[in-house]
């Protein structure tokens, strides 16, 4: 197994953009070694790797990059990580919330989208058993 890895190899296992790649980098998330004339080659350890794979995950979880980034950064500190685990737990619980209260809203709009088709096929009822010799009128609904 190599011990480094090329903007491409990430970006193909990833499933990611070179340009993707290179904004992490620019927020501090990825810090590459340059190679080549004048570094213009990035060589990325697996460190860097590593906390590639914990910002799409934390993507994925909901956080920001900024938050992402906070929480990798506590990690790469020799101190104990019971402070970094309370940082996650804090950053999740808000997430949480965050993520149940936009449920909550979508709820209540599916309940209302189903309270106006009962009424809507209630009235397209009403007008469809209407005798055929009166007019059929439109509701608004």
């Amino acid at each position: 197994m190599s011990t480094t890895f090329t903007i491409s190899d990430l970006a193909r296992e990833f499933d990611l953009t070179t340009r993707a790649i290179r904004f992490y980098e620019d927020l501090g998330l990825l810090q590459p070694q340059r190679s080549g004339p004048g570094g213009r080659s990035r060589v990325y350890s697996h460190r860097d790797r590593t906390r590639l794979k914990l910002t799409l995950r934390a993507k994925r979880l909901g956080l920001s990059l900024t938050e992402a980034k906070e929480i990798i950064d506590m990690y790469d500190s020799p101190r104990d990580t019971g402070p970094q685990l309370t940082k996650f737990l804090d950053v999740l619980a808000a997430h949480r919330k965050q993520l149940e209260e936009q449920m909550a809203d979508l709820q209540a709009n599916l309940d209302e989208i189903k309270v106006h088709q009962k009424e809507a096929r209630a009235l397209l009822a009403k007008a469809d058993a209407a005798p055929a010799g009166k007019t059929k009128r439109s509701a608004s609904v």
